[in-house]
């Protein structure tokens, strides 16, 4: 059986550092901060008083007020990327053929908002289970994708993967494979999450998996530098239209680049930390390269897992010099996540988007906050510290990893 070709046809980004995928990509290049104190709850006592959080976002300006109250952050979120995206790709929603689109999402969370008021509520009261009779909706992860088709009518697949900080790259996975076998012409997929809560930061804290440098968040992002001290915690977004290829030719779509390949590993070793060879990354690039039929050298860029952990860093770089041996010297890597913090369940749609903006632009974002060399780090590795790089980027990858030892990986190639 021929697989069909599947190509990119629409964006949309809801990020800490820009609301639009161009407010978005304009953050990305100028090098911006995303962190800063967090505003939604008193963080008095916690050991992390910052996170990557939406600036100046009302759900209400994009949302009918009465839907709103029925969606979770992270399904508000899905909300507005999906609609920028659908808007980018220009469907024209009175002749697509409405059984043949999909939504498929990616959240590692879900509505942990709603889930952590309804408890508090119901442990301060009498004892009565007087639970918002919203609430199981709200929460539920799959919700994000279901209100979406709903909103579209669109008929076909509609699903959530739900693999940690992997989510929304196995859901790219699964919608680029679901177009690729025929089943479907256009897929909305991407991811989104809105974990900057109480229990989120309570939780990432007692694991010590955040940063603390308080008295400097901006900065406390630093993926590869010797102090970094764990992950900045971000909230948002990614939205990405598939379509297949002839699909898209014959309505005249633009096309930002082809989605040629993907790969999935498990790195069967620890509930939250990376093997230290980094062998289950390693499979999951060779994996994505077999896939998309694509040899090492073809890559020029990589958009790392990168989260400013202690041994994730190291391990991820480790497993890239194994896989592209001489030529990991010759690529543009970086790690975006010291500008957006991390996104969890949507990491992996929102760094695509990043590399796929890259191929448009030339331009490769920099890896910010970086000071102090780690000796465990090849110093001849690019990871394009503190300042963008001028970059003709003909084939783009972008690692994302979550605890469980989820791994996926995606590759993008530019149409020419």
């Amino acid at each position: 059986m021929e697989l069909k070709r599947v190509v990119v046809t629409g964006l949309g980004a809801l990020t800490p550092i820009g609301n639009t995928k161009d407010e978005f990509w304009e953050g990305l290049i100028g090098g911006k901060s995303g962190a800063g104190p967090i505003t939604y709850f008193d963080t008095e006592k916690f050991k992390t008083k910052f996170a990557c959080e939406l600036k100046n976002f009302e759900a209400t300006d994009f949302l009918d007020r009465k839907e709103a109250r029925k969606m979770d952050k992270f399904a508000q979120y899905a909300m507005v990327a999906a609609d920028e995206a659908i808007a980018d790709a220009k469907l024209n929603l009175d002749e697509v053929n409405k059984l043949r689109v999909g939504v498929i999402w990616g959240a590692g969370i879900g509505g942990l908002e709603t889930f952590q008021e309804e408890v508090l509520n119901f442990a301060s009261g009498d004892g009565s289970p007087r639970f918002n009779p919203f609430f199981i909706p709200k929460m539920i992860a799959d919700i994000a994708p279901a209100n979406i088709s709903i909103k579209y009518g669109f008929m076909g697949p509609n699903y959530t993967t739900v693999s940690a900080c992997a989510s929304s790259a196995n859901a790219m996975f699964d919608a680029l494979n679901s177009i690729r076998l025929g089943h479907c012409d256009v897929i909305v997929t991407g991811g989104s999450e809105a974990a900057v809560t109480i229990a989120g930061m309570g939780g990432f804290n007692a694991m010590h998996a955040l940063s603390t440098r308080n008295e400097s968040p901006e900065t406390a992002s630093r993926p590869f530098d010797g102090t970094r001290d764990g992950f900045v915690l971000g909230e948002g977004a990614g939205a990405i239209v598939l379509e297949e290829y002839e699909h898209a030719k014959a309505r005249g779509a633009k096309i930002y680049a082809e989605f040629v390949g993907g790969g999935l590993s498990s790195d069967a070793y620890h509930m939250t930390a990376p093997h230290p060879d980094g062998i289950g990354v390693i499979a999951v690039m060779k994996n994505c390269l077999e896939n998309a039929g694509l040899k090492p050298e073809d890559v020029d860029h990589i958009n790392t897992h990168g989260t400013s952990t202690p041994l994730g860093d190291v391990a991820e770089l480790k497993a890239i010099s194994e896989v592209f041996g001489n030529h990991a010297k010759e690529i543009n890597i970086n790690s975006t996540k010291s500008m957006t913090g991390h996104l969890l369940g949507a990491a992996g749609a929102i760094e695509a988007i990043s590399v796929i903006l890259a191929m448009e632009h030339g331009i490769v974002p920099p890896t910010i906050n970086h000071s102090t060399r780690d000796e465990n780090i090849d110093p001849e590795l690019n990871l394009t510290l503190n300042k963008a790089q001028k970059r003709d980027v003909k084939v783009g990858m972008s690692n994302t990893f979550g605890f469980g030892g989820h791994n996926a990986c995606v590759v993008f190639k530019r149409l020419d």
